[in-house]
């Protein structure tokens, strides 16, 4: 058995301690019986939880998050499942460069997307900001959708596909009872990638929002730049609990290792 060597682990290490203490910083602060955010706590104590869900401008963006990666997960997922079936199973030209095109909102900064959005959908074309803002949405979210459904697609044997068209299966038929249940975890697997990723967005959303629509991150990022309060650290623990909770699930319904293990192949 192959062992890694000392510095591989060394750097694993330092990378987990990085990402995970910041976190148990800011979840140790929610916990906090004092009026500042200040570490380590003073006293513990739930009123700072309390507190975030009933802060009015809180819960309005939460609303309003939850709609539009609610709805921007769905227009992705209708946009990504048909490209993805017509790149790995249909005879389109130019494969390699359209799987790109939809891969392309990985490497452009989320800015420069706000911006352009910006500047073509709501100054040339007029449109109001929940839509260009749900147009921003989708397009980063095609790049989870094409490329996990993708993944999960290059798991089953096209043969089965085949076999079910032989024997006097219609295209539909097929996809119905053949192709849609091996996507199905594929599917689930993206629409919970896409949805997370929506609701955390910051950069598109704060280029993008109105004074009446605003998304959560937003606003607790104006928040914590005029307060000092611990309740952006309770409201920061209630979602990341939430998302923890979620993934779990996920994991023990669907097994991620499973899907994902098809994006290398």
């Amino acid at each position: 058995m192959k062992r890694s060597s000392p510095i591989a682990a060394t750097l694993a290490f330092l990378g987990y301690v990085v990402m995970i203490v910041p976190i148990l910083f800011v979840v140790a602060t929610a916990f906090t019986d004092g009026d500042a955010l200040t570490f380590p706590p003073e006293g513990l104590s739930l009123r700072w939880f309390e507190a975030a869900i009933s802060y009015e401008p809180f819960t309005r963006a939460l609303v309003s998050s939850l709609q539009l990666a609610l709805i921007s997960t769905v227009l992705a997922l209708g946009i990504g499942i048909p490209a993805t079936l017509a790149i790995m199973r249909g005879r389109l030209p130019g494969k390699s460069v359209v799987e790109g095109l939809f891969l392309s909102p990985l490497i452009l900064p989320e800015l420069v997307v706000g911006l352009a959005l910006f500047q073509q959908f709501m100054i040339h074309l007029e449109l109001d900001n929940f839509r260009t803002l749900l147009i921003g949405h989708t397009a980063i979210l095609l790049p989870y959708t094409v490329r996990v459904t993708g993944a999960s697609l290059a798991l089953a044997d096209p043969a089965l596909e085949d076999a079910a068209r032989g024997l006097g299966a219609s295209a539909w038929r097929s996809f119905w009872t053949v192709t849609l249940p091996v996507l199905r975890p594929g599917i689930i697997s993206a629409a919970l990638l896409s949805f997370v990723t929506s609701f955390n967005n910051v950069p598109i959303s704060l280029l993008l929002q109105s004074r009446d629509f605003r998304t959560l991150p937003v606003t607790m990022l104006d928040y914590v730049q005029q307060n000092y309060t611990p309740i952006v650290a309770a409201m920061s623990t209630l979602l990341l609990a939430g998302t923890v909770v979620l993934a779990f699930a996920a994991e023990r319904i669907l097994g991620f290792a499973r899907i994902f293990g098809g994006i290398n192949r």
